[in-house]
Order: structure tokens, then C-alpha cells, then sequence
């Protein structure tokens, strides 16, 4: 039977290498995302690499905006009849994606940080999950959320790890609601992942080798460490991991 496999923000990064990781097992891939020529680009890399999987499947919309997550709801359910995993690969720093003069001073400026974190990473998350929780198989069905470091260590400002903290408890609320039906739910807390588009160009060989000395083994992560973990929570082997928050930062979480 084809394992099917919904992730968000499948077209880069840690999302990408995850659709890339199933797709080598032969599973039947679907990436979301807000821009469909990435997610495009991605599905054609994805074919050429690994030419015996499925076709990857494309649908482009905002995972913010209910109406359209209704939308890609149906578009699913017209595709796929019955969901083995839910990836929540989408997410990312507002004040790294986007210029600092884009959010105005003062309060205003304060309120569009937290909005935009919260909308990007929490609401994103909650509401693909939720609306795609009756097509998850019961028994068998497997939900990850991608939190970060952050969410422990904080992010400088307080709003991208305010955002990721806040998948925690709905990580352990689903656990619990969904775990008399054979589904799982666990999240996983990457700390710094390089090969990715989360610090664009801003990030310096300083700060790179200052984030790889945080580390207890001495080097980053990358998006394949990340990928290879999800896998393995949408195992079977993995069927009594539920209602956890797995770091895969190097032990930088704890410090040194």
C-alpha cells in the first residue's frame, strides 16, 4: 500500500528534504505552499531524483487564511482518499523573510511582528491539521509539527518563539484527543539548520561558526537530520512516541 504524505511548505528547506525523503521510499507526495513556482520546481527536482515515486502533488494557497485552507482541504480530498502523515514543515522568522522596514514603529510595528509570527507558524499549522484530521487513518495516522529552539531559548524579539512555543500545547492536546484512535502527534524543535532559507543572507560566517559552537557535537544541522526524524516518527516502530517535543539541535538546547 502507497504511504500518502501531506507537507507544508514542501517547496524549501527542511519541508523540501522531508518530500524528498519520501518520495525515495516511494510514497505518494502532495506539497503546499504559497508560492506554486517554488512548489512546481520542487516536484519536478523531486521526479527527476526519484523517478519510480508518484508524482508529487501541487497545491498552492495561504495556510493562514481559513477560507483557503478550506479550499486546499477539498483539492486534497478529491486527490487522496486517505492521509497516512501530516507534515507542518511551513513556517519561518517574518523579520528574516521580510525587510525591517516593513513593519512600522512603535506599538503598531510590535502588534505586526507578533500577528504575522503567530499567523505564519501557529495558525498555519492548527488550521491545515484541523481541517485535514478526517482524512488521517485510524488507526496509523501521523501528525508533526515543526517547532524550533526558539521555543526554549527564546528569538531575540520574543514573537518567532512565542509562535513556535505556542504549537506545544496543541501538540500534547491532540496527542491526547486523537490517541484512543491510533493516531500520533509530536513536534520537533530543530535548532540551527543550515542549507535552508531561514536567515536568507543575513547570516555571517561569524554567526555561523558562533551557532555551531553552541553545539555539544560541533556542527549544523541540516535539513536532512530534521527529515530523517520525521520519518521516523511516521514509522511504525515509532507507533508509542505521542505528545512529544523532539529536539534535533546538536544538544544546543541545553547550552554549553
Amino acid at each position: 500500500m502507497t504511504k500518502t504524505v501531506v507537507i507544508s511548505g514542501g517547496g524549501s528547506g527542511i519541508g523540501l528534504a522531508t518530500a524528498r525523503y519520501f518520495a525515495e521510499r516511494g510514497a505518494q507526495v502532495a506539497i503546499i505552499g504559497r508560492r506554486k513556482s517554488v512548489l512546481e520546481d520542487a516536484a519536478v527536482a523531486i521526479a527527476r531524483e526519484f523517478p519510480q515515486a508518484p508524482n508529487v502533488l501541487v497545491i498552492a494557497g495561504d495556510l493562514g487564511n481559513a477560507p483557503e485552507v478550506e479550499a486546499i482541504k477539498a483539492d486534497l480530498s478529491d486527490r487522496l482518499s486517505t492521509l497516512d502523515v501530516l507534515v507542518n514543515a511551513a513556517g519561518g522568522h517574518v523579520l528574516r523573510q521580510f525587510p525591517a522596514e516593513t513593519y512600522a514603529d512603535g506599538l503598531a510595528g510590535v502588534a505586526r511582528r507578533w500577528n504575522d509570527n503567530f499567523r505564519n507558524n501557529t495558525l498555519a499549522a492548527v488550521l491545515l491539521t484541523e481541517a485535514l484530521l478526517p482524512q488521517l487513518r485510524s488507526p496509523g495516522g501521523r501528525i508533526i509539527l515543526l517547532s524550533s529552539i526558539a521555543a526554549y531559548r527564546g528569538s531575540g524579539n520574543g514573537c518567532y518563539g512565542g509562535a513556535k512555543a505556542a504549537l506545544h500545547p496543541y501538540c500534547f492536546d491532540l496527542a491526547k484527543s486523537l490517541g484512543g484512535k491510533g493516531i500520533t502527534v509530536n513536534a520537533i524543535a530543530p535548532g540551527y539548520v543550515s542549507e535552508t532559507g531561514f536567515f536568507g543572507t543575513a547570516l555571517s560566517d561569524a554567526l555561523h561558526q558562533a551557532k555551531i559552537a553552541e553545539t555539544m557535537n560541533g556542527r549544523a544541522g541540516i535539513p536532512a537530520d530534521i527529515a530523517h526524524t520525521i520519518g521516523w516518527l511516521a514509522s511504525a516502530e515509532a507507533a508509542h512516541i505521542t505528545g512529544q517535543i523532539i529536539q534535533v539541535n546538536g544538544g544546543a538546547e541545553r547550552g554549553r
